[in-house]
């Protein structure tokens, strides 16, 4: 079953690009119960999935709000997805809000999907395209 034998060296050429390359950091979706209450601002480059209530500022990757959970400040994040309750802005690439949201605020964004029975009072703004650098032409006086 198991071998005494001892393990091979690993060859050099292998060792330096295991060394070259580090191996991409992942992480994990956070989970903030329905029992959680937190004061503050919350910053993450992960996922935060909201079931408990949040009276502050959220900056990260996505962020996906529960039927339970209430966020009271403003969001920025790629996507967001809402099921429960948001009073504040909402700044994301996707925001998708469910028969169960309740948004408060206002909403940029480049995409916006509403359910039947979800309730937003606010403005949806587009968000603003990178500008391109204006090209003009000048004639060289030589």
């Amino acid at each position: 079953m198991f071998s005494n034998k001892p393990a091979k060296p690993i060859p050099a050429a292998r060792a330096e690009n295991a060394e070259a390359a580090p191996p991409r950091k992942s992480f994990a979706a956070s989970l903030i119960a329905e029992n959680v209450a937190l004061r503050g601002d919350l910053t993450t480059e992960g996922d935060i999935h909201l079931d408990g209530a949040l009276v502050g500022d959220i900056r990260v990757g996505c962020l996906v709000i529960g039927e339970t959970g209430q966020v009271e400040g403003s969001i920025e994040a790629d996507a967001v997805e809402i099921r429960g309750r948001v009073t504040g802005t909402i700044s994301a690439r996707s925001v998708k809000l469910y028969a169960t949201a309740r948004v408060d605020g206002d909403i940029t964004q480049d995409q916006l999907s509403i359910e039947a029975g979800a309730d937003f009072a606010g403005r949806s703004l587009k968000r603003a395209a990178p500008a391109q650098e204006q090209l003009s032409l000048v004639a060289a006086a030589e």
